[in-house]
């Protein structure tokens, strides 16, 4: 096989084999075919697409370019979550530990910021000697030992997803469904969880703009997962507005840290409890969603997921004194608002400008190599459907310069627009797919 005919081929539309798709994966996994092929082969990808069949092969191909963990020799189930990207998305640190408090183990492998959407992996090195990288074995023995690990991808497990992956945040081929699809489901395969929820965004923050690309994307991964013989269900989100409050890594942490208390925003807050019971039901600690949000909610109101929060960041090295004092976290040094120069109604607060504002600001990556402050972002203090007054504060940012400082305002003074009329609040959710 060429690379360059398999490339061609999918240039031109056509469907690719099992055997093309496993060589090409084979071949890009073990250096055989360099990243300015892959680069190409992607981005045919994103123009032609992939057939279901050809996803699903290209799914196991990356699963059989490395290892496979069995969780079942150290805990009888295992529940993953995972959400397609979004801003201010750092549902998985609180609902991780709320699962796991109630008993069912979370093993989940976590990615770092892809374009505009921050990375789990990201804000948890905001933690001072937080260790992102465990070996199959550590992973195991921790899973095994607390219930609850939230590591990196190791280069044993879907090694060819992992290149992949950092190659598609640089390139522009970010948003292709089946390139989405396989990445998250090879990586959920191969890291060994048998039950599996997915938060599948949609809006102008997210990869899938539209609802139809959003379902697309869910039914694709839901049909994977049954092939593969695990248990998916999929929930679709709103990301039209940044989640919660905070936008930047350390400002998001200590929100989740916040919403461990249980005082963190009302939607980001109604989100967690959401997922958190859709995991303790498709992992079979609950009968129905409503036992399973009275779960996770006794989980907050007792402490037990904020002390399984802690165990986490102790097993993995990182400063108990950061989280049991948010102040001694990053901080930036310059903070300042943007204030409303309108009364009225928030009819939106554009995601997507949130997002793109914050890698602008070094709270994400431009390119793969860019090193990340963990200082910086913003709090975003309205949302779709309240009032506001002038000179009320619509967006705090915390910025590394005056000059960033001053860019973040221009930006994001473009973000929020106006109502003179009553607007209906977006809705959080949008469906489930099983």
């Amino acid at each position: 096989m060429r690379a360059v005919d398999v490339i061609i081929k999918k240039r031109d539309g056509l469907e690719l084999t099992t055997e093309e798709i496993q060589e090409f994966i084979h071949a890009y996994a073990t250096g055989d075919i360099p990243d300015y092929q892959a680069a190409a082969w992607a981005m045919a990808v994103l123009l032609k697409g992939m057939t279901d069949r050809e996803t699903t092969d290209l799914t196991l191909a990356m699963v059989a370019s490395g290892d496979r963990i069995d969780l079942s020799s150290v805990v009888k189930v295992a529940v993953d979550k995972h959400s397609t990207g979004g801003v201010g998305d750092k549902t998985t640190l609180v609902t991780g530990p709320i699962v796991a408090a109630c008993g069912l183990p979370v093993g989940k492998m976590s990615g770092r910021g892809l374009g505009f959407s921050g990375g789990t992996l990201d804000k948890m090195e905001s933690i001072e000697g937080y260790r992102c990288q465990l070996t199959p074995e550590e992973f195991m023995a921790q899973l095994g030992k607390i219930g609850i690990v939230l590591a990196g991808q190791t280069g044993e497990l879907a090694p060819a997803d992992g290149k992949l992956y950092a190659l598609r945040d640089v390139t522009g081929t970010v948003p292709s469904i089946p390139l989405i699809a396989s990445s998250i489901m090879s990586k959920k395969i191969a890291a060994g969880a048998q039950k599996i929820v997915l938060d599948v965004k949609t809006g102008v923050g997210a990869f899938m703009e539209n609802l139809e690309e959003a379902t697309e994307l869910a039914h694709l991964m839901v049909s994977i997962g049954r092939l593969s013989g695990r248990d998916v269900v999929a929930l679709l989100s709103d990301m039209n507005q940044p989640l919660g409050e905070a936008v930047g890594n350390a400002l998001e942490l200590k929100e989740a840290v916040k919403a461990l208390h249980g005082k963190g925003p009302a939607d980001f807050m109604e989100h967690c409890l959401i997922v958190s019971s859709h995991m303790l039901v498709i992992g079979g600690e609950a009968p129905d969603l409503a036992a399973g949000r009275k779960m996770a909610e006794e989980a907050l109101s007792s402490g037990a997921a904020l002390t399984k929060f802690k165990q986490l960041v102790s097993a993995q090295g990182g400063s108990l004194r950061q989280i049991e004092d948010l102040s001694l976290l990053p901080q930036a040094k310059f903070i300042d608002p943007v204030l409303s120069t309108q009364r009225g109604w928030i009819a939106e607060v554009n995601a997507r400008i949130v997002g793109e504002t914050s890698v602008m600001m070094g709270a994400g990556r431009q390119t793969k190599s860019d090193p990340i402050d963990h200082a910086v972002g913003m709090m975003v203090h309205v949302k779709v459907g309240e009032s506001v007054e002038i000179g009320q504060p619509l967006i705090t940012i915390h910025a590394h310069s005056e000059e960033s400082l001053q860019e973040a305002k221009r930006l994001l003074t473009t973000a929020v627009k106006f109502s003179d009329h009553p607007v209906e609040p977006l809705p959080l959710f949008y469906g489930v797919i099983k």
